[in-house]
């Protein structure tokens, strides 16, 4: 139960502060007060239009989510203009001019870094990749729209600002626009909140390729996403491009309007994994040459495991060990030092390996059933892959010798060993069969 001299509504500014992005609780929360608070029902005091309009509209489910959050008896909110807390001038934010700020954004996709040059290609996001580069070879003509998705820091920005810096440099006369989701809802409030909606209109449906990011953001925001959705059929109907980001399959973001669900699920959606460790041992070669940096097998296979899944994370890894080669005029990085440089990087936790788990994962690899890797056969279809997995079951668990032979069909120990030699000799001497354990390793990890 809520004190009676406590001040309900500064309780649920705070937790909306934790909520909302800082640009966005400065416009629109930050200036509302407690005009007056009877038994279950507050009056807000709110500065403009436009923030009652969003705080009614955009933000009603994050009020009464903080209400539930805080446990207060509060069963009612009316939010009034109270034209003493206006100041006469637009709610604080990055920018004056709206259009000016996205035409700088938009200038954020044609950075050298971001090309397909310097996009490492896997297995994990190889689909995405070349339907990035199919529309940016010719954009309007397949897989409109474009979606791509996955989780944090496995490359989207990247191929969004790569397709655009590709565009830009090969057609020019293109107009290209890059904006962040929550920077297309903050130009709209903008241009709510100064009547400038026809210049927002102008900008984004202007556009020859629009390329938005984290289109999650807008989720639960209804009169953007209804804004955004007219800005697509627009676009779509002159058959512009469209790319879009999403930290998920749009059928899996909850909060968005079905109309624009469907839209967004028309062209093709394409889905970018976490790097498998090939790809995450690639990605740490490129940034140490991009650094000027050399790294030791030892150092590669460190940072290559330590971080698995975001491929930002593993970048900033290479540069803090390049920052440190500078600052310790140091040309060789040993595994101690960058054990000790990269000591805030948690492990992921590790998973006990067991030899009936090596069994499924050799046998799906070779399209065999586990049953099949214990048959008395020396077909190489059938050897072979039984090598590989009693060479795993010798390197990850502690089974003895006898007992690996026992679980391929009573193999004498002696066998075992035969087997274990041969794929640890193949392993120096042939590439391809130590990228094969390596991507076995890891799916088992």
């Amino acid at each position: 139960m809520l004190a009676a001299n406590s001040n309900a509504w500064e309780l649920i500014k705070e937790r909306l502060s934790t909520r909302l992005s800082k640009a966005s609780y400065r416009n629109w929360v930050a200036n509302t007060v407690l005009r007056e608070q009877e038994g279950d029902s507050l009056r807000i005091a709110v500065p403009n239009e436009a923030a009652k309009a969003w705080l009614e509209q955009e933000y009603s489910a994050l009020v009464q989510e903080a209400i539930r959050e805080l446990r207060l008896q509060i069963r009612r909110i009316d939010f009034e203009l109270l034209p003493a807390l206006a100041d006469g001038k637009p709610p604080a934010s990055e920018g004056t001019d709206p259009v000016a700020v996205s035409t700088v954004a938009s200038e954020d996709c044609f950075h050298p870094s971001y090309t397909f040059d310097t996009f490492i290609v896997g297995s994990s996001n190889r689909v995405a990749q070349a339907a990035a580069r199919t529309v940016a070879e010719a954009p309007g003509e397949t897989y409109n729209p474009l979606v791509l998705y996955g989780r944090d820091g496995v490359g989207k920005t990247h191929l969004l600002k790569a397709i655009g810096r590709y565009i830009h440099d090969r057609q020019p006369n293109l107009k290209v626009v890059y904006t962040p989701s929550e920077r297309f809802m903050n130009d709209m409030i903008r241009c709510i909140t100064t009547h400038r909606m026809t210049q927002f209109h102008r900008y984004y449906r202007s556009a020859d390729v629009l390329l938005v990011d984290d289109i999650q953001v807008l989720a639960g925001k209804e009169r953007t996403q209804e804004e955004f959705f007219h800005t697509f059929n627009e676009l779509h109907d002159r058959r512009k491009q469209i790319v879009i980001s999403a930290d998920a399959a749009p059928r899996e973001i909850t909060g968005l309007i079905e109309p624009l669900r469907s839209r967004l699920e028309w062209g093709l959606t394409a889905e970018l994994q976490p790097p498998d460790l090939e790809t995450r041992l690639a990605i740490v070669d490129s940034k140490a040459r991009a650094e000027g940096l050399t790294l030791s097998q030892d150092v590669r296979v460190f940072l290559a495991t330590r971080v698995r899944c975001s491929v930002r994370e593993l970048e900033g890894a290479v540069a803090k060990l390049a920052l440190m080669s500078a600052l310790h005029q140091r040309s060789h990085i040993t595994l101690a030092m960058a054990e000790q440089a990269l000591r805030h990087l948690h492990a992921p936790p590790e998973r006990k390996v067991t030899a009936e788990m090596i069994l499924r994962c050799v046998a799906e690899h070779f399209g065999l059933t586990p049953g099949q890797l214990k048959h008395k056969t020396n077909s190489h279809a059938i050897s072979y892959p039984r090598h590989i997995a009693m060479y795993l079951c010798r390197e990850l668990t502690h089974a003895s010798l006898p007992a690996i032979g026992k679980l391929f069909g009573g193999k004498h120990h002696t066998t075992v060993l035969h087997a274990v030699q041969k794929i640890e000799r193949l392993r120096h001497r042939d590439p391809e069969v130590n990228t094969l354990l390596n991507k076995l390793i890891d799916s088992l990890h």
